[in-house]
């Protein structure tokens, strides 16, 4: 048995870390951390627990999470991941960090859009950005993984192998992204009580999401070129899911069945990226409580447009159950184990 932590795990990505390891045959939840309910058992906060539910809370000390695990999921904010993932690491731990502080390889690139210093740069260069779908074999030896944001995941899988291929017009990127409330965590916030939310639909951070740069690594990546972005964040009054719609003018000479054929072929042997037959585009809701990510393309003809379309559960696979596919690379599992998760419909 694979013995876990998880730190900060009173947070939706705690819990659904919780939800998803309860059926893992592999893996034992050794360890839970809260500073503010350190003391409690799981179950006198979240009574619906049952497999973890006399699992206590307590600090997050290294020193004493190493004598009880062999991996950690740092579920913390930015800034307070990287001082975490140095100290467990110097533990002898690996980590997985659901945070932003491992994701963007520039340390200055970091500091300009999360507006902080960064705690632990020296391990920048050994940070595995854990898209297991692009980055398998890296992630397979990595002791500490980026967990990819949930916007970006979103966002990039669909690209990628059009960029690859070399189908599309670099600099002609677009991505409209909209995302249930989960995605903006668990702490009170005035604009995300209901009475601000419900009934309401609007954008947010209109060219100065922090995911931007995290995108355009990964699509520069691809591509090979020093790729720029519009990406433009949505609210949307639900729960889970993120949906979003991507342009891109097509290259000359490119229609859609050549289009089709670099998805399919580059996606064939992956469990959780679905694409979706002709005249078939993805619903958030085929996607709730489930690791995979479903995509639609439709080609304009008369725009030249290729025009990609993208859900996911911002939860599972734009967090915690992309974490659990990188933890089984790492531990050398079976990747689809505890992920195979029928959607929850309606």
């Amino acid at each position: 048995m694979l013995n876990v932590a998880i730190i900060g795990a009173t947070g939706y990505t705690g819990l659904e870390l919780l939800r998803i390891l309860a059926k893992h045959p592999e893996v034992e939840v050794s360890a839970v951390t809260s500073r503010k309910e350190a003391g409690k058992k799981v179950a006198e906060i979240f009574p619906f627990e049952g497999k973890f539910g006399e699992l206590i809370f307590e600090e997050p000390a290294p020193e004493k999470i190493a004598q009880k695990a062999e991996l950690v999921f740092l579920c913390v904010p930015h800034g307070a991941a990287a001082k975490a993932a140095k100290s467990f690491l110097e533990a002898g731990l690996k980590v997985i960090d659901l945070s932003a502080d491992f994701r963007l390889k520039d340390q200055s690139i970091y500091e300009t859009w999360y507006k902080t210093a960064h705690e632990a740069p020296e391990l920048l260069p050994q940070a595995v950005y854990g898209l297991p779908e692009i980055y398998r074999e890296e992630i397979k030896r990595a002791k500490l993984i980026a967990n990819p944001g949930c916007y970006p995941t979103a966002s990039t899988l669909p690209l990628i192998p059009l960029l690859k291929a070399g189908l599309i017009q670099e600099e002609s990127i677009i991505i409209d992204a909209k995302s249930g409330v989960s995605g903006a965590g668990r702490s009170a916030k005035l604009r995300l009580i209901f009475c601000e939310v419900n009934e309401d639909f609007c954008a947010y951070n209109v060219a100065t999401h922090r995911h931007t740069p995290e995108i355009e690594q990964v699509l520069s990546e691809a591509s090979r070129k020093n790729l720029k972005v519009n990406f433009t964040t949505h609210l949307v009054p639900m729960n889970r899911g993120i949906l979003a719609t991507i342009y891109a003018k097509a290259k000359e000479n490119i229609d859609e069945k050549t289009l089709r054929s670099c998805l399919v072929d580059f996606y064939a042997d992956e469990v959780f990226v679905k694409i979706l037959p002709e005249g078939i585009f993805p619903n958030t809701a085929h996607v709730r409580g489930t690791n995979l990510c479903a995509i639609g393309l439709k080609f304009d003809q008369r725009t030249r447009r290729v025009i990609l379309v993208s859900a996911i559960d911002n939860l599972v696979k734009g967090a915690s159950g992309q974490a659990v596919q990188n933890m089984n690379l790492m531990a050398g599992f079976p990747e689809e184990l505890a992920l195979d998760t029928r959607p929850l419909f309606p």
